[in-house]
């Protein structure tokens, strides 16, 4: 008796869940981010993970979670999430982190498809950071330009402030225009 593998693949593809992810690249003058995605704008979490290279041998790791959804800002579409990002840096003699607390959005312009711009913001208060941070505020903002159906490409600004604990200051972790690309699989 012979089976074909077709109708159990289409099966097994049918009852696994949707489930897509991104990575993205991106570049200022002094540093070299990248992040993955876990899940696309239709799941109602994203669970993220990133690095940046900073001129001058700083590391900084991120570890997103946020509840996300569907919504609109006037007429726009939105994809809106608020949850939490933990960040942790690493800079020759100092070293911090902090667990931030905040969210983003992405607006689509319908008028002109393929256009869209995002915005997120994460601050940790002294009660939220550790080591050498004693507050962490990092801000992001981008346009964006869906260039193929699975790829798009971003130009924006980051910002990225620690103060510091033992120094009475504070220091730009990141900070600059940056320019990148996106990858939808």
């Amino acid at each position: 008796m012979k089976f074909s593998r077709i109708p159990l693949i289409a099966l097994a593809l049918a009852t696994a869940p949707a489930m897509a992810a991104d990575v993205e690249v991106s570049l200022t003058d002094d540093s070299v981010k990248g992040q993955y995605n876990a899940f696309g704008a239709n799941s109602d979490i994203q669970f993220g993970v990133g690095h940046t290279y900073h001129e001058g041998s700083r590391h900084i790791t991120n570890l997103d979670l946020h509840a996300q959804g569907r919504t609109a800002i006037g007429n726009l579409p939105t994809t809106a999430g608020l949850g939490m990002r933990g960040l942790y840096w690493d800079d020759d003699h100092l070293d911090g982190g902090a667990l931030g607390l905040g969210g983003y959005a992405i607006v689509n312009l319908p008028k002109v498809p393929g256009l869209s711009f995002t915005g997120s913001a994460h601050y940790a208060p002294d009660i939220l950071s550790f080591s050498d941070s004693e507050s962490v505020f990092n801000v992001e903002v981008r346009a964006s330009y869906r260039v193929i159906r699975n790829g798009e490409i971003f130009a924006g600004y980051r910002y990225l402030n620690t103060d510091l604990e033992q120094y009475h200051g504070d220091i730009d972790l990141d900070e600059g225009v940056l320019a990148g690309m996106k990858i939808y699989f």
